[in-house]
């Protein structure tokens, strides 16, 4: 295998699996197609954006403050992806586009480019994409949204937590039942981490430390549909981040500050830290929200149409 590149041949696994028993269908017409009919549509209207409050009036998320003070809002109608996006279908992506001699450097090659058609493997195709940046991430559903000519979209903070919580259900976890039962899949050393044992549960909490995930859709979805959006992978929403951006949002569709605050690199806001493994403290409540720089690898996405009628 010398001289051969390893993702090509990756990528060229995860095809035959795309391809198998779908007659002569291209991956990329295969991907675009589960794009399309794996949305979800969510019907706009008005909720309370931001940590609502325990039963007796504490607040959820106890680590810092910027999910307060909350702020109503109201978001157009729009459909989100009901999965996670996939290695499997960033793979197809990235070969399409020409993207993979951009991460030639064998670690990030190797953790955040890879796939596989090992269910045991972490980067097996139907696991939740880690991608390199925010760019591609960005880019993925930009991809989308030109071949198929529908608007495609990274989230905005209150898209996410709108269908996170149902249409704004006073619930603090996206699960079936608002409330978590935590599969203890990773809780174990990193050495006897075995992904051939069933899930159980109702998410997946852990040691950001491991890189293990569960395939997409493994727990029960939210009441309206949707798979990890607590647990399993954090992710990107489209906002810049600001930390006190709930004092100022808009009532009509807030989508964050119209540029990046502070020094430094450029953030963007992350949700769902309970895929990070970041759960204490509230921090894997649908209300916990933090910034990571537009460079930072290891998150994962999905995306929105935003059209207000359903596409499916």
């Amino acid at each position: 295998m010398s001289g051969v590149d390893p993702l090509k041949v990756a990528c060229l696994v995860v095809v035959q699996v795309f391809i198998s028993g779908c007659g002569e269908d291209d991956p990329v017409s295969l991907v675009l197609e589960q794009a399309t009919d794996n949305q979800v549509f969510v019907k706009g209207g008005e909720f309370v954006l931001g940590d609502i409050g325990k039963p007796d009036g504490s607040p959820y998320v106890t680590l810092t403050d910027h999910s307060r003070p909350v702020v109503k809002v109201r978001v157009d109608s729009y459909s989100i992806s009901r999965y996670e996006t996939t290695w499997g279908e960033m793979a197809v992506y990235y070969e399409e586009l020409d993207r993979r001699h951009l991460y030639a450097e064998e670690f990030t090659l190797k953790k955040y480019l890879l796939v596989s058609d090992d269910p045991l493997s972490p980067n097996y195709y139907r696991k939740p994409a880690r991608v390199p940046n925010y760019g591609e991430a960005e880019g993925y559903c930009a991809w989308l949204a030109e071949r198929t000519g529908l608007p495609f979209a990274l989230p905005t903070e209150a898209q996410w937590e709108y269908a996170a919580r149902s249409r704004g259900r006073e619930v603090p976890y996206a699960t079936d039942t608002g409330d978590v039962e935590r599969d203890p899949y990773l809780r174990r050393p990193k050495e006897y981490v075995d992904p051939s044992i069933p899930p159980s549960g109702n998410t997946l909490m852990h040691s950001s430390l491991k890189f293990e995930r569960r395939p997409v859709g493994s727990y029960p979805p939210n009441p309206l549909g949707l798979y990890d959006m607590t647990g399993n992978a954090a992710e990107w929403t489209q906002d810049w981040f600001q930390e006190d951006y709930y004092r100022y949002a808009p009532y009509d569709n807030p989508r964050g500050p119209d540029s990046p605050s502070g020094e430094g690199l450029p953030s963007k806001t992350v949700r769902d830290w309970g895929g990070r493994g970041d759960w204490f403290g509230g921090g894997g409540t649908v209300f916990a929200r933090g910034g990571r720089s537009v460079d930072f690898a290891g998150m994962g996405f999905r995306c929105v149409i935003n059209h207000p009628e359903p596409i499916n």
